[in-house]
């Protein structure tokens, strides 16, 4: 019987974020207008809101024996996440550098630990549901097949990454932007994929659906001045998950998901905007979304 309702799997980052005038030219230096430091990492950030809204959450992933690891393990502790399926590596810690001038971002990533992050398949029959970020593609694998054989459902938010082959169809909800997914399939077509729920995100807001029946949907976003986009996919995956897993239709879960976004999206920092479950259904209610909580 599963003792955590989600076990995120994926990187641990530090974020260092800077807000820009302009991105610096060939060795020049520039000033930024505004900066953040903090923990990252997508399946992380879900895994943050999902412990602030009150469900089991654990994590399996891989830090390194520096002050950036002990913070990651630290912080989990703090909030609720069990850390057992988290490995402390002998090398350094996964970071992020990014640079945001308006809508447009620079990354930089230095995987460290992450790279060496392993599935303790013992902790993950633990779960209910896992949620899974881009990872290396035998991790999804992996992963995909042990929830599958093991009536784990299993959510994908799979950004730039390959979706690896004979795994598409055990993919409970696949989500991904509506830029990915044009890229990944040459068009909106959401019978492209064989993944049984799909959820893509729209640019400017709003999403596409299509449910294991096949039919199709569209909701409308939340209009919001965008400070900082970072983050912003893996509340909208916190907001889903934590809908489905509390028997919510597919449409109203991803209007939970899209209501975290338009907090996170105010915010610097992929975490600022994580508020408990309680705050949650007050801004739901000021914005009228009528979410059965």
């Amino acid at each position: 019987m599963a003792v955590l309702d989600v076990v995120g799997i994926g990187n641990l980052n530090y974020d260092i974020i800077m807000l820009v005038e302009r991105f610096p030219e060939f060795h020049e230096k520039i000033q930024a207008r505004d900066a953040f430091f903090g923990l990252g990492g997508a399946a992380a950030n879900t895994i943050s809101w999902l412990a602030h809204m009150g469900l089991r959450t654990g994590f399996i992933g891989a830090v390194g024996e520096d002050e950036i690891g002990e913070a990651h393990i630290a912080y989990f502790k703090k909030i609720g996440v069990d850390t057992a399926g988290i490995r402390v590596k002998d090398t350094h810690s996964g970071m992020a550098l990014v640079m945001i001038k308006g809508d447009d971002k620079r990354i930089v990533k230095f995987p460290g630990a992450n790279a060496l992050k392993e599935i303790d398949f013992e902790y993950l029959k633990k779960a209910k549901h896992v949620h899974l970020s881009s990872n290396p593609p035998e991790t999804l694998r992996e992963a995909i097949s042990f929830a599958s054989e093991n009536g784990i459902t299993v959510s994908l938010d799979i950004g730039e990454a390959e979706i690896p082959e004979g795994v598409e169809d055990k993919i409970d909800y696949l989500l991904m932007n509506e830029d990915e997914y044009r890229r990944k399939f040459g068009s909106l077509d959401l019978t492209a994929t064989q993944a049984r729920n799909l959820i893509v995100t729209l640019n400017g807001g709003g999403a596409l659906l299509r449910d294991e029946k096949g039919r199709v949907f569209e909701i409308r976003g939340l209009s919001a001045e965008v400070v900082d986009s970072t983050g912003a996919g893996d509340a909208f995956d916190a907001g889903l998950i934590y809908g489905t897993l509390r028997g919510w239709s597919l449409i109203d879960a991803a209007k939970l998901g899209m209501l975290l976004a338009y907090l996170t999206v105010q915010k610097i920092g992929a975490r600022s905007a994580i508020v408990p479950l309680e705050e949650i259904k007050m801004k739901s209610e000021e914005l009228n979304l009528n979410l059965p909580f």
